[in-house]
């Protein structure tokens, strides 16, 4: 076996890069903003990364009060002992309740150091199984008019993409597309949205619907599903705040579209196997920033002996590997994006080298295959754009 001996430190890299983001109805460069990698290494000169830890998929860096609170007694637990003890540093961190991100980045980082130090990918050690996942189009929410999100989804059919997910209206005005943060959801338009895509993209696209859960009434909510309904929508993401548990397990009696949450809920497989127990939901969903790779094995399985659906959010590394070591029995989908018109996808982050999910014309992304996660890091970039840790 390898010999990769004790961990000697644990650090987080911060860096300044280019922050692009949807508002307004165009494409907005935002300036710079804060990303960080995660980086562990042995006495013997393995070495784990993970990039991000907030936000949407791994190019969000973790906060600074994350940032704090890791070097802390997070990094304590860690030095001088096996990288490969996943499993007991995982317990470690939920029993001292350290937060989900820091919990999750360092156990996603060290799988990438086994994959590293073995020289295979991650979703060979978590015992392969597909090497190519169906990927779905996942909008930017009030990305423009009903007849626009009809024009881009159409385009995205066009492009290969035979599944399409709409973010829809919230927490600003459909017409005017100004902040309304008190009135987070605007039920109409979001149905005169899901009407113009069915009717733009025929019957033959799989389509999905999320208002990550703007909807504030039991009401609202039962309108909007009875609507996806009979739009022939494939599943119903995280319409409610995901506290009321109650709520959802009325909605899942009343709707026959399969509801598909908890989404963001805190308390990683914990949480998600009591509501597959409660009947909250009929599809589960968790990522890579709820409990690492880890948690993500132990909930896919969770599923999978309840004969339920485990729908992987959000885009990554991370989160495309442990498709690669899943059925499409019960993970069916990789989400790909976010997107919006004009918005450039396939052009990787100048830390990268690659993109790590480049799409074929059938609609399939390769699970990456360089060792570990798969990043493939332009070091040049992260060392000449390197920020205080503070920032």
């Amino acid at each position: 076996m390898t010999h990769i001996g004790k961990v000697a430190d644990v650090e987080i890299i911060a860096f300044e890069a280019p922050h692009t983001a949807f508002r307004d109805r165009q494409v907005i460069e935002a300036g710079m903003a804060v990303q960080t990698l995660v980086r562990i290494v042995t006495d013997e000169g393995a070495e784990g990364y993970y990039f991000g830890g907030h936000g949407h998929g791994d190019r969000d860096g973790l906060l600074p009060d994350d940032r704090r609170q890791f070097l802390g007694r997070a990094r304590s637990l860690l030095i001088g002992e096996n990288p490969f003890d996943r499993e007991k540093f995982w317990r470690y961190l939920w029993v001292s309740n350290t937060p989900e991100p820091i919990l999750s980045v360092i156990d996603n980082a060290l799988w990438d150091l086994q994959g590293r130090a073995l020289g295979v990918p991650v979703h060979k050690l978590l015992g392969g199984c597909r090497e190519k996942v169906l990927a779905y189009g996942s909008t930017f929410p009030n990305m423009g008019t009903p007849e626009q999100y009809a024009e881009h989804a159409l385009a995205c059919k066009q492009e290969g993409y035979r599944a399409y997910k709409i973010h829809p209206y919230y927490f600003a005005d459909p017409v005017t597309f100004q902040p309304v943060p008190g009135r987070p959801s605007h039920v109409k338009m979001d149905i005169e949205a899901c009407r113009a895509v069915r009717e733009a993209v025929g019957d033959d696209m799989v389509l999905l619907f999320d208002p990550w859960g703007t909807y504030c009434t039991y009401e609202d909510a039962l309108w909007v599903g009875r609507e996806l309904e009979s739009l022939d929508f494939f599943w119903y993401e995280h319409p409610m705040p995901e506290y009321r548990v109650h709520l959802y397990e009325k909605l899942t009696r009343q709707l026959d579209i399969p509801i598909l949450s908890p989404e963001i809920a805190a308390g990683s497989l914990y949480t998600r196997a009591d509501w597959i127990l409660r009947d909250a939901s009929d599809m589960t969903r968790i990522d890579v920033l709820r409990g690492g790779i880890t948690g993500v094995k132990k909930m896919v399985s969770v599923a999978e002996a309840y004969g339920v659906r485990c729908e992987i959010h959000m885009s990554g590394f991370g989160n495309l590997q442990m498709l690669g070591a899943t059925s499409e029995d019960t993970c069916l989908y990789y989400e790909r994006g976010l997107l919006a018109p004009g918005l450039d996808y396939d052009t990787p982050p100048p830390y990268l080298n690659a993109i790590c999910d480049p799409m074929d014309e059938d609609g399939y992304v390769t699970v990456p295959q360089l060792p570990g996660l798969g990043y493939d890091i332009s070091w040049d970039y992260i060392d000449a754009h390197r920020v205080d840790n503070q920032a």
